[in-house]
């Protein structure tokens, strides 16, 4: 699915509990991605408008050392990226953006009229295969306290592994957590390095990605790890449960030499109107270069869960005008233009326009199952009002998924218009995976 939402807590909570394996675990996934567009003078299922992406992820855990006073496991993640040479034959674009091409420049597959002449102007690099180790940790736990340290997945609000495309991005670093206090989880990180678009602030993915034949980019070419930021990244983040209708999390984050950032949210489950769903979130960046103004944002959410049918939720966020990075709230480990997002606001497949400089934003959801299928429809309307691109963002997203033993299926149709003379687009995907 494009946006896979887990509670921050329930991922720490994963993280902190990684050692709890009796010997070793085997376990992995086959993942086949597709999508096809109306956009241009193409149509659907036409080779030009259509991308596909195979991917095969191996991962092992096991227990290295179990006793009554500490615990040490190691795991360890491998992921194959491929297009079965679809391309150039069936479709034209990839998903993921680890791919390089054997020709020419690394954007040279596919068949794109890059300069609208009407005729191709990339047409028919051989795509290479991608692979490359997504994660290798060992995890020490004593008592209440779990150091992991390596090559891994990370879920904190403005630095987070993006899992809705075919590939995953991941980071090499120290994380702490400890729970010694009743209802509370205390975090600390240093991130050294990363394999998602490590330039903070700008747009430094390939040009294959800025052409747009990657439909679902978040990692380097080949998997490569550089430095995240320019000399690391620290954070830290206290989660709080104590009053249990309440979640309370507070976030601050240190990439060196380049700008500090902050992360507020509170998450509440009211209990004397059961379904009610209720939150508010802020965030701020503040970059470090002479005279930079902060980028700040602030997002509400109200929601009401139908037990046993459907979850309601209407959702608005504002971005200030003059924040000198022209984005807020969006995730540091991915490129700014394109960055998911963890506001409630975000849309289901337009990353970063809700994240723009001098925009608000409306989101609408509802979300169900029935007869054993798992629906969801999506609104996102971003306006931007004094925004670098002042073409606003309407957006609709209908989602059905359901899993059929070790497979698990999701269709997706999505519309979406950016306004100003610009014809709206019609997007068909089809995901599969097969857990094993």
């Amino acid at each position: 699915m494009k946006f896979t939402k887990m509670s921050l807590v329930a991922a720490l909570l994963i993280g902190s509990s990684a050692f709890a394996i009796d010997n070793t675990k085997v376990s992995g996934s086959a993942d086949l991605f597709y999508n096809t567009t109306d956009a241009g003078s193409k149509g659907f299922f036409e080779k030009d408008n259509s991308a596909a992406d195979i991917a095969v992820n191996l991962n092992v855990t096991t227990d290295l050392v179990k006793n009554s006073t500490v615990a040490i496991s190691a795991g360890a993640s491998y992921t194959v990226l491929t297009t079965l040479g679809l391309e150039n034959s069936l479709v034209s674009g990839v998903w993921g953006g680890a791919h390089t091409a054997t020709t020419g420049t690394t954007a040279n597959y596919g068949h794109a009229d890059v300069d609208g002449d009407g005729t191709d102007d990339l047409g028919g690099a051989k795509v290479e295969n991608a692979n490359w180790m997504t994660e290798a940790w060992v995890a020490a736990t004593a008592g209440n306290t779990t150091l992991k340290l390596g090559r891994m997945a990370l879920d904190t609000p403005l630095a987070f592994t993006e899992t809705w495309t075919i590939e995953k991005n991941t980071f090499e670093g120290v994380v702490a957590i400890n729970q010694d206090i009743p209802d509370t989880t205390l975090v600390g990180a240093f991130v050294g390095n990363g394999n998602g678009t490590e330039t903070f602030g700008q747009d430094a993915r390939s040009a294959v990605n800025t052409l747009g034949l990657a439909t679902g980019a978040v990692v380097n070419a080949n998997g490569q790890f550089t430095t995240y930021g320019t000399n690391g990244a620290y954070a830290f983040g206290i989660i709080n449960n104590s009053f249990k209708p309440l979640t309370l999390q507070a976030w601050y984050y240190n990439v060196v030499s380049l700008a500090e950032a902050y992360w507020l949210q509170a998450d509440l489950k009211c209990q004397k109107v059961p379904g009610l769903l209720a939150g508010v979130q802020y965030s701020s960046v503040e970059a470090d270069a002479a005279g930079a103004k902060d980028d700040n944002v602030y997002a509400i959410m109200l929601g009401y869960e139908v037990k046993g049918l459907a979850t309601l939720k209407a959702a608005y966020s504002s971005v200030n005008d003059d924040g000198s990075l022209g984005f807020a709230g969006f995730n540091t480990a991915t490129n700014v233009a394109t960055a998911q997002s963890k506001l409630y606001t975000e849309a289901w497949w337009n990353y970063g326009q809700v994240t723009m400089k001098s925009t608000d934003t409306i989101h609408l959801s509802a979300e169900g199952n029935y007869q054993g299928v798992d629906l969801g429809l999506y609104y996102t309307y971003a306006d931007h009002d004094k925004a670098v691109s002042s073409q606003d963002l309407t957006e609709y997203a209908l989602t059905a998924s359901k899993s059929f033993g070790p497979l698990d299926t999701t269709l997706a149709v999505i519309n979406y218009d950016l306004g100003k003379n610009i014809d709206s687009v019609n997007v068909i995907q089809a995901y599969l995976t097969l857990n094993f």
